[in-house]
């Protein structure tokens, strides 16, 4: 599967000058919902995943709201596990899970990103996972744009793996190119 392609083609490539929630910015930028809005293709993607972590031990499946949430259902779906997501508390540092999504002590959970750039959403989730007994089996990811090179430290599926520049604001060359700054 192309899945660069099938981005472009459903419209969830956009090139410019972007702020990502990392604070960072980039000259590119993946708009998932752009592709999970088709339910074929979500579960085509979810499919593909489903194949890379086959064997890993998981009793449910766990993304950040709100780019993994409909991943972790598609993907939960697939593996015949629960699918659950995490969202912003209070303290911006952390996640919540909401009361009434389940997290047993001991339950092996695979955490996932719809695109993954430095980790820090999808870090927060599975540690709010593992605050309340969880353990991570790994981290799988449509677009790993970090190249490899994300904060949690899990074994990692991803369908496309590449390296996408992304600048500290104070040193980003978009923005003495005098290109307009687009909030995501």
């Amino acid at each position: 599967m192309d899945v660069y392609a099938l981005y472009r083609d459903l419209g969830g490539i956009r090139e410019g000058h972007f702020l990502l929630s990392s604070g960072m910015h980039s000259p590119l930028f993946f708009q998932s919902a752009a592709v999970m809005q088709h339910p074929k293709v979500a579960r085509k993607l979810a499919a593909a995943l489903a194949e890379q972590v086959a064997g890993w031990p998981v009793d449910f499946v766990i993304g950040p709201a709100i780019g993994g949430v409909l991943l972790s259902s598609y993907l939960a779906e697939q593996l015949g596990v629960r699918g659950i997501f995490a969202e912003k508390s209070a303290d911006p540092e952390r996640m919540r899970i909401r009361p009434g999504l389940i997290v047993q002590p001991g339950e092996h959970f695979l955490a996932v990103e719809d695109v993954l750039t430095t980790g820090g959403s999808v870090g927060r989730a599975i540690r709010a996972a593992e605050a309340m007994g969880g353990r991570c089996s790994g981290l799988a990811a449509i677009i790993d744009r970090s190249g490899g090179n994300t904060l949690p430290a899990a074994p990692l599926a991803a369908l496309l793996t590449l390296t996408v520049p992304r600048y500290p604001p104070a040193t980003c060359p978009i923005c003495d190119q005098g290109l307009p700054l687009q909030e995501i």
